[in-house]
């Protein structure tokens, strides 16, 4: 490859009776030429000014159209007229070793016009070239072989694993900074590495903290089902996320703890249990970033991605044996690359018209949609709804329980933050009443004898609960009434928190709005993150506040992102409006240290998923609190 580096540039110093050779001459004509091809490059960039259509004639021809094309040492090569060649007569056609060929527009300087000369120092160069023709050539060489240019965007873009195996690549990508104010897209890209016959299923979970996607929550739910790929393919999905008005600088893209598994034809695969990203927030638009990030790129770093000395114009997929060759395909709209001239934007404008709509630019906001429920009944239209949450208590009763004797459970935390709380326990009851193989699951509140013969798979036992108002935790108790064969009683528990004055402000501006986290607990590991979501109800989202309610309780960020300390406990962390402070909720951290002893897989799956004010995994959390 020439040397694109066109300067320093130097021009010719006149002064009286200087003697002017041919190499001042040549000077004059490279300084002007450089200085041109300089701005070229600099101002128009590299590829396809306009034409140089490639079509296939027949099974050994191709027609070049005429157009204009700037290189990649700025230099202009024109081709004048639309010309027909046969495939085979192209340079490199011999070489080729593949059938997957590219082919390649080159520019040419080309000695014309012989005149004779009069003046030479060897008597036997008689004649002279009088001038240099500007052409082209083109010439064929295999796709494989095409260099990658290396695109300076590690400044603008960030770019992570999220899964990698010996067959794909799956990679989240997004902007190193984002404007308040305004959307930004991310991508999850798919790259198959391996030729194996294979397909991935891919889900996951990230938690866009500061960021609303489409459904206006702080999360993108990643679901990549059944992906095949031909080998070095790759294809994307698009995520669209809106930056709100945060007073954070730098805000994290984190996966969420279990959410992700892989699958290659349906075989669970390994996946990474950390994933974070850190992006920058500014008050830019997002014209002056671009122009910032895209201005900040030095000369070296230009040359270092700089582009070839011919410009790509198609590639050709052939048919070959020993002695003939057909052209299967020509492709033309993936391979070229487009100088955006000025002259040419008004009518760039016109055609973008048929593709952008206001609502591509800007996504509508969700509409917020005011549910009926019993709660509004009672409570009266706009009055705030009730916060609920439900989950399981197991009681253990050991082998020598006898009618009379009383037993606890450990301190279990609702989720619903202090004060006045309602919870109510209910016999978690698994029957075969039906016919056929399946059971029936069940919850019986208040006698079960009621139910008749329900109640011979029940133990009789008479339950209290005792809340635990100022630390939103509370007990269940459990008094034995008859002869019992179980180990374990089993409750299901529903707690309900009413708005009371404490929660209820004065100003009319808060009427029916309220916050509640989208996992009001959450089990992770000591110094593990999370980010703390939000619901907002009645509300559009707004600036938060997050603070530990108690010291050593781990760290919270501006955004939300809670890092556990190194001592395993229960934190709280209230959350709440940064310009309405009485508009807030709770949400709670059950930490653990590694190789702490987990639950037994048939207790995972007797609990109903964690989310939507549920706090089932804190059943069994007596050990810790105590």
């Amino acid at each position: 490859m020439n040397n694109t580096q066109l300067y320093p540039f130097e021009r010719n110093r006149y002064y009286p009776r200087k003697r002017m050779s041919s190499g001042d001459f040549n000077a004059e004509q490279t300084y002007m030429n450089n200085k041109r091809r300089f701005i070229n490059g600099l101002m128009f960039g590299t590829g396809v000014v306009c034409g140089l259509g490639v079509f296939s004639l027949d099974d050994l021809s191709f027609l070049v159209e005429s157009g204009v094309a700037i290189d990649g040492m700025g230099r202009e090569i024109v081709v004048e007229t639309s010309d027909v060649k046969k495939l085979s007569a192209i340079e490199g056609f011999d070489s080729l070793r593949t059938n997957k060929a590219s082919l390649c527009l080159k520019y040419k300087e080309e000695d014309v016009h012989k005149v004779y000369s009069i003046d030479q120092d060897d008597p036997a160069a008689e004649f002279q070239y009088n001038r240099v023709r500007e052409g082209y050539t083109l010439f064929l060489m295999d796709q494989e072989d095409i260099p990658e240019v290396f695109e300076m965007e590690g400044e603008f873009l960030l770019s992570s694993v999220l899964y990698s195996s010996a067959n794909f690549m799956v990679t989240f990508r997004m902007p190193a900074s984002a404007c308040r104010g305004h959307v930004i897209r991310s991508e999850v890209i798919i790259e198959k590495l391996s030729d194996e016959d294979v397909s991935l299923t891919y889900s996951a979970r990230l938690q866009t903290p500061t960021f609303l996607s489409a459904d206006r929550t702080n999360f993108i739910q990643i679901q990549l089902s059944d992906i095949v790929l031909a080998p070095g393919e790759t294809t994307s999905v698009d995520y669209w996320l809106e930056t709100v008005d945060s007073p954070v600088t730098t805000t994290n893209i984190i996966l969420e703890s279990g959410s992700a598994s892989a699958f290659e034809n349906d075989i669970a695969c390994e996946v990474p249990a950390n994933f974070m990203m850190e992006v920058a927030l500014t008050n830019l638009k997002p014209r002056q970033l671009v122009n910032r990030e895209i201005g900040r790129m030095n000369l070296e770093m230009k040359n270092i991605g700089g582009q070839g000395d011919y410009i790509r114009l198609a590639d050709f997929t052939l048919v070959r044996t020993e002695s003939a060759y057909i052209i299967e395909e020509v492709v033309e709209a993936s391979v070229k690359q487009y100088v955006s001239v000025p002259a040419q934007d008004l009518k760039r404008g016109d055609y973008l018209e048929y593709f952008v709509k206001e609502a591509d630019i800007h996504p509508p906001k969700a509409e917020i949609v005011e549910k009926d429920s019993l709660a509004d009944a009672m409570l009266g239209k706009g009055g705030r709804v009730p916060e609920i949450a439900t989950g399981t208590v197991e009681i253990p009763l050991g082998e020598d329980a006898r009618v009379g004797d009383v037993f606890y459970s450990g301190e279990i935390l609702h989720g619903l933050g202090r004060g006045n709380v309602y919870v109510e326990v209910g016999y978690e009851l698994i029957s075969d009443e039906n016919s056929g193989d399946s059971s029936i699951k069940s919850t019986i509140y208040g006698n079960p004898e009621i139910f008749g013969d329900a109640q011979k798979n029940v133990v009789r036992a008479q339950t209290a609960v005792r809340v635990l108002n100022d630390k939103g935790s509370f007990v269940v108790g459990a008094k034995l009434l008859g002869a019992v064969d179980y180990l374990m009683l089993t409750y299901r528990w529903i707690a309900i928190k009413f708005p009371s004055g404490e929660d209820i402000t004065e100003d009319v501006d808060t009427e029916g709005m309220s916050i509640s986290p989208e996992m009001p607990t959450v089990r992770m590991l000591t110094k593990e993150s999370h980010y703390f979501g939000v619901r907002f109800e009645g509300l559009e989202p707004c600036s938060l506040t997050y603070e530990v309610t108690e010291d050593g309780g781990g760290d919270i960020t501006a955004d939300g992102v809670y890092t556990a300390p190194a001592k395993a406990g229960v934190y709280e962390i209230r959350i709440f409006c940064t310009d309405m402070p009485k508009v807030c909720t709770y949400a709670y951290a059950v930490v653990e240290k590694k190789g702490m002893e987990e639950k037994p897989a048939e207790e995972e799956q007797a609990q109903p998923a964690l989310g939507g004010g549920q706090a089932s995994m804190l059943g069994n959390m007596g050990n810790i609190l105590h």
